[in-house]
């Protein structure tokens, strides 16, 4: 065999660096994204940021993530209503004192998650060992599969199933101490079922509290001052979030050009009209929320949008548009909203219509958290500010559940 001559070796070394320089170059542009200034961990968010986006192109999110037990806390699969479930139960009971109750609903944007693995099923474990509770989290049917209103479907019969008395009294729950918690895409089919079991006679049971972490509430708006600010950071870009309200409705996907313009609620749409002041961010929210940004609605739209997409005014999708006598009739609420997330607007004018419906709200804001943070809370991620909001929201159900 020939020796490489010098010549041969400053070419292969010349390549390698090219490679290296262009490899580097490239990994970069994908991972690196401007972020602002007082968001927690920027560099662990932006690795995780890129690592969800080759995921997502390939398998469902959270199907990466090992499942640890907790200590005390049994779990089983069943059926509630035919809807799949998986019931976590501590393991030792008084048999003097009945125990309270999470009904939870995973988010994904409607599509995605597996609650049965990773993130979801530790935080269902945590949440059944430190408040000493029964908790159910809904295995709900997802898109592409199905299409809304199943998903809504499925959790509101899950949720009246499990609130038949024969159900509680089975898992030794207590009536009054029952409560609905969700993330995101769980935390509007949360909002929605609180509302539903609110103004329904024909449930037996009621609802305590509901709990919505940074939950999405509306289709109308994609310009409010959180998606201004927050269209470009992870984990929720915004133009995502409008292609999981396509799915979730089953509507066209090209529409998602005219919606990132508002071209579906401009002046000249009549059907908007009624619920335009339900998400008047420019008199919802704080003018330190507002910032300088402006509301977008253009002069001229698209009017066959609202028609052949009526679900966007359906407040079962969007319980942000719900009148408010339904609101007045949901459970007391626990609103979880992020600086740097697009979906802050949304939890925060809920919560504010819900005050003014004469609903007690708790609204938990956090200047340095974004859209995901609490699916981070574990191993092996273990993000502070998501760790954070755990143990904050299990207090506040520690307290008033």
């Amino acid at each position: 065999m020939k020796p490489i001559n010098k010549y041969t070796f400053h070419f292969i070394m010349k390549l390698l660096c090219g490679f290296t320089v262009l490899l580097t170059a490239a990994v970069a542009y994908y991972v690196y994204i401007p972020l602002p200034r007082r968001l927690s961990e920027p560099w662990k968010l932006l690795v995780v940021a890129a690592a969800f986006r080759g995921v997502t192109q390939v398998v469902s999110c959270h199907t990466f993530l090992i499942p640890v037990d907790f200590e005390g806390v049994q779990s089983h699969d069943a059926e509630f209503h035919s809807v799949p479930v998986r019931v976590y139960e501590p393991t030792q009971m008084n048999q003097v004192t009945l125990r309270r109750a999470v009904v939870f609903f995973h988010g994904g944007g409607w599509s995605l998650g597996f609650p049965k693995l990773g993130s979801y099923d530790l935080l269902c474990r945590k949440m059944a060992a430190e408040l000493n509770a029964v908790v159910v989290t809904v295995d709900y049917h997802m898109a592409p599969d199905v299409r809304f209103p199943v998903q809504y479907e499925d959790c509101l019969q899950a949720t009246r199933h499990f609130l038949r008395p024969e159900v509680l009294a089975h898992y030794s729950v207590e009536p009054q101490r029952v409560a609905v918690c969700g993330d995101s895409a769980g935390g509007n089919l949360a909002a929605a079922v609180a509302q539903q079991i609110g103004k329904d006679n024909s449930t037996a049971g009621t609802l305590k509290l509901q709990v919505l972490i940074y939950p999405v509430l509306q289709a109308l708006d994609f310009n409010t001052a959180s998606y201004q600010q927050n269209l470009n950071v992870p984990i929720l870009y915004r133009e995502l979030m409008v292609h999981y309200w396509l799915e979730y409705l089953g509507a066209d996907p090209n529409l998602i050009h005219s919606l990132l313009l508002n071209n579906h609620t401009a002046q000249d749409q009549i059907l908007a009209d009624p619920h335009r002041t339900k998400l008047d961010w420019m008199t919802l929210l704080p003018k330190h929320m507002r910032k300088n940004y402006k509301p977008v609605i253009p002069a001229v739209g698209t009017p066959s949008i609202l028609k052949d997409v009526p679900a966007l005014l359906d407040s079962r999708a969007a319980p942000l548009l719900a009148e408010e006598e339904v609101l007045s009739m949901a459970a007391r609420a626990y609103i979880m909203t992020c600086e740097h997330d697009v979906l802050r607007d949304d939890g925060t004018m809920y919560g504010l219509r819900l005050q003014q419906a004469g609903v007690s709200v708790t609204l938990q804001h956090y200047e340095d958290c974004f859209h995901g943070c609490v699916s981070f809370a574990f191993w092996p991620l273990y993000f502070s500010v998501g760790i954070r909001a755990v143990e904050d929201y299990i207090a506040w159900l520690q307290e008033n559940l």
